[in-house]
């Protein structure tokens, strides 16, 4: 009798540890959750840096040639605002003239506004003297402008996207448009421009700027969909001689200068 109640006391004594031991061991699983969770400012610091680094467009242009181009897109950290807020350097140029950008300008990272239903604001603004930004990402830091200058040189405000976190089952992890309505845009006799943007997964980004005039019609931009930026591969000396990175001729460049991939 006296052993089989010590057992049996033993016995509760260990159920009672292994009780308290998975209490604790799930409530610091919970901490370590909580602790983690997701803030405002890791969805702008996630955006900033899926659109860093160099991508090409170049498979789209394989499949497409006929609307879409072989382009490098390469964005790097520029400045960072007292608000916390990401500037990047953003230039656009063909794959055989990287050294000549099209297009040029900064990006500004930061949360949304509480009161906007959106996890994240990508403003792009004009650069007060683009020549002096020419080729920044590929330039030693000590030889670029400096955060100072660049919060000095950021320019006109053009855009901005209100980026959401993709719903569960799709393909992107953010997503967003400008607002009803776009921006004014002049450019090529447009009257106001929309932007499209998505992040995808694997640092892939899809980009869809276009103009239209004030009855709706498109004047600039690809319109079939989206151009899709993805991370530069490992180069080879094949791809030096690939049609794809030919440069087009001069009328496309006239065309495509001062904004987005144009087409008539």
């Amino acid at each position: 009798m006296g052993n089989g109640s010590e057992d049996s006391n033993g016995w509760n004594r260990c159920r009672g540890l292994a009780v308290k031991a998975i209490v604790l061991i799930g409530g610091a699983f919970l901490l370590k959750r909580l602790s983690k969770s997701t803030t405002r400012w890791d969805h702008a610091t996630f955006v900033s840096r899926s659109l860093t680094g160099e991508k090409y467009s170049k498979e789209q242009a394989s499949k497409n040639p006929d609307n879409y181009f072989n382009i490098r897109m390469l964005t790097c950290p520029a400045a960072e605002l007292v608000d916390g807020s990401n500037v990047l350097y953003f230039e656009q140029a063909f794959w055989r003239s990287p050294q000549k950008p099209f297009r040029q300008r900064f990006f500004m990272v930061k949360p949304c506004p509480k009161e906007l239903k959106c996890d994240v604001e990508l403003s792009t603004y004009a650069i007060r003297d683009m020549e002096e930004y020419k080729n920044f990402c590929d330039r030693p830091k000590d030889q670029r402008p400096q955060p100072e200058e660049v919060i000095g040189d950021l320019a006109e405000h053009l855009t901005t996207v209100e980026l959401k976190r993709c719903s569960r089952g799709k393909r992107c992890l953010y997503e967003g448009s400008t607002p009803p309505g776009g921006f004014p845009n002049s450019w090529n006799g447009a009257s106001y421009c929309t932007s499209e943007l998505a992040v995808m997964k694997n640092n892939e980004i899809h980009m869809w700027d276009r103009g239209f005039d004030d009855n709706g019609n498109q004047i600039w931009g690809p319109k079939e969909g989206p151009y899709e930026f993805k991370p530069a591969p490992t180069s080879s000396f094949n791809d030096m001689f690939s049609p794809l990175n030919l440069p087009p001729p001069p009328p496309t460049e006239r065309r495509i200068e001062g904004s987005f991939i144009l087409q008539d």
